[in-house]
Parts: structure tokens; C-alpha cells; sequence
């Protein structure tokens, strides 16, 4: 089988790394240059869980239509840039390519239909927590279940395929026949953890220890939990503010992709995040105050990138 991997920072560069050491033909897509010249020319270096090692047998272009056709397309580009780095790739796509989405944020199933056609796109979240150390280096910080599903909710033979194709790479893998509850579930999480961690400096842990990002969280994610009941979403979670507080625990080390991006100077998925709870808030007449103060801080933060010590 191969894998493009569509977006290979922290976490397109551990699924790929982890792919490519269980014996699978794998390519690395990113615009970051230096990264991809790194990983060709050196290896990936993954350290933290599970010890450290160097794969040499993952390779990587900065351009998708030097990748190959591809069997399976796992998208990890900011979901910002989805409808745009999907177009661009469709050179990569054959006939029964599969597109597996694995990004933060809403709307990235949405987009990958529209670009790439409704019947190849498969959809989950994962629990894994992954840093950016610089090129061809990341640290596996977290770790957790990856769970995938059927837009449609059946659970078809290609995603039991797929699932026995990440377990190879040593993914702990479920299926699930309501993904957008799964990618609701994984939202709230997001929406606890990242822009505090973006706007404080904090890892994910820290928060908890703090009664003011404690506080913070529950009120952002209980506003994402009013939107969400009323769009009629049929949730896989219990208790989602419980929810984001176990992965900022089991994440406690991690630095999140949001705060990776703001020490960066990188754009962020502030707006499919925070934002996008603000955005729904307002087309259903609810007030998510909280939610709006850290959207406008983490943007306020973003134009501000060369200015602030």
C-alpha cells in the first residue's frame, strides 16, 4: 500500500514515521523545505513514548505531484488550508483512493468532499499528542485511541482495511458509526486546551492547575456544549468538560499544535476552533462570550507576531 501523508508536521510526521517503520511505502508532503530535505537526507527522528529512533525508510517531497498515486491519503495540513492543499494534490488521487482525515477542527469532511468527491473521504480523530522539534525531529508527547468512521455511519470493509493498516504501525484503533459526534468530542477538547495554552505559554497539563485555565475551560467547552445540542449533535462523550481535562491530562507534557504555532509565528486554527463555536453561536442565537474572548486574543495574537517579547 501507499500512503501520502498530506501535511506532514508533528502529527503527519509521527502517523508517516510510524507507518513507514512498519513496512509501508510512505510519503511525507509538506511546503516546510528544510523539514522534508531533512527527513531525505537524514531520517525522521521521533523521540519521547516508545523510545527514541531514526527512520530512514519514510521519504518526502514538497510537492504532491511528486508523490505518486496513492492508495491511502491521510490529511494533517491545517484545516484552514484543506479545500486548497486538497486541490492541489488531486494528482495523487486514482480511482479508488481513500482520503482519511484526521485534523482538528469542523468542516474538513465538508471540504475534502467537495474537492476530492463525498465517496472517498473517511473521517476520525486521535488521541496522540506530538511536538515539532525542528526538522526531521519530532517528540511523541501523548498517546491515545485513533478512532475512524464512514461519514454515511456504516462500518465498511475498506475502514476495518484501513484500521488494520494503522494498527501494523502500532495505532490502537476503533470504529465508530457517528464521526461527527467523534469529531464533536474531539472539538471540545481543543476548545478547552488549545487557545488557553496558545494565549498562557502553558503545556496542556498546566491548565489544571490553575484555577483561572481551569475555570476558562469549562466555560469555553459547556458553550460548545449548548451549541452542539442545539445543531442536534448525538454526542460520544458523556461529560465533555470531564472530557477535556482527562486529555489535558493524559497530554500533560505536550505543548499544543495551537501554542506550537503561536512560539512559531505560524498561523493557527483559531477560526475552525474557537471560532467556529462563535461563528455557529451566532447563527443560533447564543451568547459564547468565552469562546469569542480567546478567538479574538489568539488572533489579536497572530497580527501581532514580531512585536511581542
Amino acid at each position: 500500500m501507499r500512503i501520502v501523508i498530506l501535511g506532514s508536521g508533528a502529527m503527519g510526521s509521527l502517523y508517516g514515521g510510524k507507518l513507514a517503520e512498519a513496512g509501508f511505502d510512505v510519503v511525507l508532503t509538506d511546503i516546510w523545505k528544510e523539514h522534508i530535505d531533512t527527513v531525505n537526507t537524514s531520517g525522521l527522528s521521533i523521540e519521547g513514548l516508545g523510545g527514541d529512533s531514526v527512520i530512514h525508510s519514510v521519504k518526502g517531497v514538497t510537492r504532491p505531484e511528486d508523490a505518486g498515486k496513492a492508495d491511502l491519503v491521510i490529511v494533517f495540513v491545517k484545516a484552514t488550508a484543506t479545500e486548497e492543499a486538497m486541490k492541489g494534490a488531486m494528482c495523487i488521487l486514482g480511482p479508488e483512493t481513500v482520503v482519511l482525515t484526521l485534523q482538528n477542527g469542523l468542516g474538513n469532511v465538508e471540504k475534502l468532499t467537495a474537492a476530492a468527491g463525498g465517496s472517498r473521504v473517511i473521517a476520525g480523530i486521535t488521541g496522540h499528542g506530538c511536538t515539532l522539534l525542528g526538522p526531521g525531529r519530532i517528540k511523541h508527547a501523548g498517546q491515545g485511541e485513533t478512532i475512524i468512521g464512514e461519514p454515511g455511519g456504516v462500518i465498511t470493509e475498506r475502514l476495518r482495511n484501513i484500521g488494520a493498516v494503522l494498527e501494523k504501525a502500532g495505532f490502537s484503533i476503533k470504529f465508530s458509526n457517528n464521526v461527527l459526534g467523534l469529531i464533536w468530542g474531539k472539538l471540545f477538547a481543543n476548545i478547552g486546551i488549545n487557545a488557553l495554552t496558545a494565549i498562557t505559554g502553558l503545556k496542556n497539563g498546566r491548565l489544571l492547575d490553575f484555577a483561572e485555565t481551569s475555570r476558562l475551560m469549562e466555560l469555553a467547552v459547556k458553550e460548545a456544549m449548548e451549541v452542539a445540542e442545539r445543531k442536534g449533535i448525538i454526542l460520544e462523550i458523556d461529560d465533555p468538560v470531564e472530557h477535556a481535562r482527562t486529555i489535558a491530562r493524559l497530554t500533560a507534557g505536550n505543548r499544543s499544535s495551537m501554542l506550537q504555532d503561536v512560539s512559531a509565528g505560524r498561523q493557527t486554527e483559531i477560526d475552525v476552533i474557537n471560532g467556529a463555536i462563535v461563528q455557529e453561536g451566532e447563527k443560533l442565537g447564543i451568547q459564547t462570550p468565552v469562546n469569542m474572548v480567546l478567538t479574538n486574543l489568539v488572533r489579536a495574537r497572530q497580527k501581532s507576531y514580531g512585536e511581542v517579547q
